[in-house]
């Protein structure tokens, strides 16, 4: 059979249209009606999946096999660019020459007479917009060079004058920090991902004449990716090890054997898994969401040594590198202990489940400490409950949220989920979506665990845990919008993101985070593209695809997997056409692609053979179509067949502990209308854990839809810019934000006012007040809140110089205020005693200045962290993340420990405790300024 392309979004069929009958009566004279194009499987406006192929445009993929694949796919990525180019310049890879959203922009048209297309002369800080007219189609030309040329005369000026050069923000860049000029903007190569620009080093200006003029040559539109990816696939390792899957359909058994052989290429010589072809090495949050999706039922000796190899020497999970120094700025390490838990209910190893108990139970009880809501965390250990009047750290009334804090699980590219202004200490204090499901499924997996090991105290202490999680996961509901809100941000007083989170909706569903209904909810109105589902929803502006406009087959597996547990075929269905699309035309299992046109080869990194993208196509064959839900004591069928995949399917020489299982399906829906094992009937569709030998399983469906379910189809959106706030004379400020029809002002994190003009009056405040700003569009979407600006502030804030406390440090760094600062690291200052007096009863936030030269703002492990206390009442966690490689005279803020205090004299107490070692081991240091507190009530 052929396949016709799509066209203007109609799927033509051959026949559509019948020849005009000529005037004879004679019927052998008129024509037979061509063939018409066999039926599509799924159909949507952007491709059209058949029983071998899959049709987008004019790219076809085709199963010639069920070990065979062909595609003719070619990457769009460089068609249609827009020759007008925004950039702005960077100093040492930080987002500090303007406000943001205030670019240089430069037009790129070819110059008549050939010649090298080149900027002018741009001074550091002045803004440069080219005004000239570009002709309607008109477009940027692939592998245009452009020679960019900077003036640094005035920043070099002003080192030499007076040590420093003061940035825009207000910040000093000394001279002693400066290390690197890059160009971000919004063209490939050029990026808006600042954090990124040190490992693309043909984006440093360089000044060879020593005069002050940095240039560069970038040549635009050039992208990296190949244009196409292999035209043809034909399995060439032996897989019939791993179970054998066959069904009517033949382009999806090819693209299960796809995935059977990537998987097998994705183990390396030391029985590791590896990440991708790109990464290797083992990542835990990739083999852990990986080892669920499938590989602990696969290969579940490889998923053993590869969680093992994540653990420290002293026991403890292993939080990969990430932003501000690794742990705990992100902590989504736990996923870890539900894929160990998911090893264990595949094998029924025991002895397995003795060996990582301990390593979860020294993992969590770190977290409880440096992580969890400091009120919680009280509350938690001790199980008759504290009385409010007893908690010392106080949160504002209302917000005791019981939610753990952390970067987004997965999501740990700070620019491409979180608003610029965000510094890594406000990412470890935000409250996040898919982070605290994993916290929460890691406190029920070691309550099973516990209970298993006849550790009843421990097991119930866990679950209570689990249920404080789920009840703060739960305050993070929109009800207007019928899913959970991203995640909770902010300093003092925090908001909630109204985004979706895809990876962190889907896991509340598949964990029971979300009741039924509210499950139902969750997969019938999260935001879905034509390509798929978004990592988030709507698009951030300025940044490009990577999580931002991006899916990930992996969490649409997982989406797809909700779906098929909320019983909504609509989107089960379509998930498992969105994972095989890009499989089928790139024939592999890519990382990512674009969301609004799903493409590969516009993300910022990609890599082909993704360990997790291709244990989710499997996962959603084993846990999806055959529903196999492994439970401690049994395996308990539950599947579900989209009506449109109806037909018979077989998954034999499966490996079930003990027992192999040949597997025969037929019919569609999601009732079983029978089940036999060995001929025999299978009470509750549960294959019992006991099981040996091989057996077979046969199970027919009673073609029965479930009830319609829809999907919340949606155009790729992008919300508007974040303001950028300033204060002056009673009155907030801020430029006009594109598309912007409306701005909301927030008081402490609560809306105070709507407003179309781009200024609103303060009043003076009688207390502590932070005001932030959101730009809303014409759709109703909003932009991120600004960064808080408190105003007024100095008159609640009380500052104490560290060096009065101990011996300063013996360190030539430049900025700090005082007569000097203090060193802490694993030696030095380990218990650090603070005399403070406070000036009245209130809620105060403490923090520290402080500065982390040890590492860049997004990798490396060398985030220093101390405990807070009262006297010896623990009030929580600092946390000290990198600021920049060497740049020890760029002084930030720690994260605000919230605590009631009294009137009168007390002592904070900053102490190295043995939950503070951070993945380093080694390094755990920083500098102290001073310390300060402010009453916020």
């Amino acid at each position: 059979m052929k396949y016709l392309p799509l066209s203007a979004g109609l799927l033509l069929t051959f026949g559509a249209c019948k020849m005009q009958q000529t005037t004879t009566s004679n019927p052998a004279a008129t024509p037979a009606p061509e063939p018409t194009a066999p039926a599509p499987v799924w159909q949507s406006d952007a491709y059209t999946i058949y029983r071998d192929a899959v049709v987008q445009g004019p790219h076809t993929a085709r199963a010639l096999s069920r070990q065979e694949l062909t595609s003719n796919y070619r990457s769009p990525a460089n068609a249609f660019q827009s020759p007008q180019v925004s950039f702005k310049f960077s100093l040492n890879g930080k987002d500090n020459e303007m406000q943001p959203g205030q670019d240089h922009v430069f037009v790129a048209l070819p110059k008549a007479d050939g010649a090298l297309l080149e900027t002018p002369l741009i001074v550091f800080g002045q803004q440069y917009v080219d005004r000239t007219p570009v002709p309607v189609n008109t477009y940027l030309a692939p592998n245009t060079p452009l020679k960019i040329r900077l003036d640094l005369r005035p920043v070099l000026a002003a080192f030499k004058q007076q040590g420093y050069y003061q940035l825009y923000n207000g910040q000093k860049l000394y001279q002693a920090d400066f290390k690197h000029v890059h160009v971000a903007g919004n063209t490939t190569p050029l990026s808006w991902d600042f954090d990124n620009l040190i490992n693309k080093p043909q984006l440093e200006l360089k000044d060879p004449e020593g005069d002050g003029i940095y240039e560069t040559t970038v040549t635009l539109n050039a992208h990296s990716d190949a244009k196409t990816t292999a035209s043809a696939w034909k399995q060439s390792l032996d897989v019939s090890a791993f179970p054998q899957y066959q069904s009517d359909y033949p382009l999806f058994d090819a693209l299960y054997n796809l995935a059977l052989e990537e998987a097998r290429r994705a183990v390396e010589p030391d029985g590791t898994f590896r990440t991708g072809q790109e990464w290797a090495g083992v990542w835990t949050r990739d083999i852990s969401y990986s080892i669920i999706l499938a590989q602990a039922a696969l290969q579940p000796e490889v998923a053993k040594t590869s969680l093992l190899r994540k653990v420290t020497d002293d026991g403890r999970i292993i939080q990969d590198t990430g932003t501000g120094g690794a742990y705990p700025v992100s902590t989504d390490r736990m996923i870890w202990a539900v894929a160990a838990w998911e090893i264990y209910l595949t094998t029924g190893d025991e002895a397995w489940l003795r060996k990582v108990y301990p390593i979860i139970k020294k993992s969590i009880e770190d977290d409880v400490q440096n992580a969890y809501d400091p009120n919680s965390e009280l509350l938690w250990r001790n199980p008759s409950y504290l009385k409010p009047e007893d908690i010392i750290p106080l949160n504002p009334p209302g917000s005791l949220t019981f939610l753990v804090r952390g970067e987004s699980s997965f999501l740990d590219w700070r620019e491409q989920t979180y608003p610029r202004w965000m510094q890594p200490t406000d990412i470890y204090q935000s409250e996040n979506l898919g982070t605290n499901a994993v916290h929460y499924q890691a406190n029920v997996v070691l309550a099973k665990m516990a209970q298993r090991l006849g550790q009843e105290e421990v097991a119930q202490a866990h679950s209570a845990t689990a249920e404080h999680i789920k009840s703060g996961i739960n305050q993070l509901w929109l009800a207007d919008y019928g899913y959970y809100g991203q995640y909770r941000y902010g300093r003092n007083y925090l908001t909630l993101s109204p985004k979706s989170e895809t990876l962190g909706e889907a896991l509340c569903v598949l964990f029971g985070v979300a009741e039924e209904a509210r499950g139902q909810s969750v997969v019938a109105r999260t935001p879905v593209m034509d390509y798929g589902i978004p990592c988030i929803y709507p698009q951030i502006a300025g940044i490009p695809p990577y999580h931002n406009n991006a899916v990930w087959p992996f969490v649409q597996s997982f989406w797809g997997l909700a779906a098929a547990k909320a019983g909504n075929e609509t989107a089960f269905m379509e998930s498992i056409a969105a994972v095989s699309r890009p499989a089928a035309l790139f024939l592999t299992n890519k990382e990512n692609f674009v969301a609004s046109n799903g493409d590969f080869a516009g993300t910022q990194v990609n890599s082909s053979v993704m360990l997790w993208s291709l244990s989710g196509s499997l996962g959603l064959v084993y846990k999806g179509l055959f529903g196999m839900d492994f439970q401690p004591d049994g395996l308990v069928f539950r599947p579900f067949v989209p009506q449109a995949l109806q037909g018979t399917r077989r998954l034999s020489n499966f490996t079930y502990r003990q027992a192999k299982l040949d597997i025969e399906m037929s019919g569609y829906g999601r009732s079983i209308r029978s089940i036999t094992l060995d001929g025999q009937p299978l009470p509750n569709a549960a294959v019992p854990a006991s099981l040996s030998g091989t057996h077979r399983i046969r199970i027919e469906l009673s073609n029965e839809a479930p009830p319609a379910a829809t999907q919340n189809k949606v155009p790729h959106h992008v919300a508007p810019m974040t303001p950028a706030v300033r204060y002056q004379t009673g009155r907030l400020r801020w430029a006009p934000v594109e598309g912007a029809t409306a701005y909301q002002v927030l008081r402490n994190g609560q809306f105070a006012a709507r407003t179309t003009d781009t200024e609103f009056a303060v009043t003076a405040p009688t207390a502590y007040t932070e005001y932030q700003v959101l730009a809303v569009d014409a759709a109703g979407f909003e932009s991120f809140a600004s960064e808080p600006l408190p105003v007024a502030a100095e008159r609640y804030r009380t500052v104490v110089e560290l060096e009065a406390t101990t011996g300063k440090a013996n360190r030539p760094y430049k900025g700090y205020s005082g007569k000097g600062f203090v060193e802490i690291s694993r030696s030095l200052n380990r218990r650090l005693a603070v005399p403070v007096t406070v000036p009245a009863d209130g809620l105060y936030a403490v923090e520290f200045r402080y500065a982390n030269g040890n590492g860049p703002i997004n990798t490396s492990n060398k985030c220093a962290m101390r405990t807070l206390r009262l006297s010896s009442q623990l009030a929580g966690t600092v946390v000290f993340p990198q600021r920049g490689v060497e740049e020890w005279s760029d002084w930030g803020y720690s994260n605000p420990v919230l605590i009631q205090l009294k009137k009168g004299q007390h002592t904070l107490v900053l102490a190295f405790e043995p939950a503070n070692e951070n993945m380093n081991g080694e390094v755990n240091q920083a500098m102290l300024d001073y310390l300060r507190f402010t009453r916020v009530q």
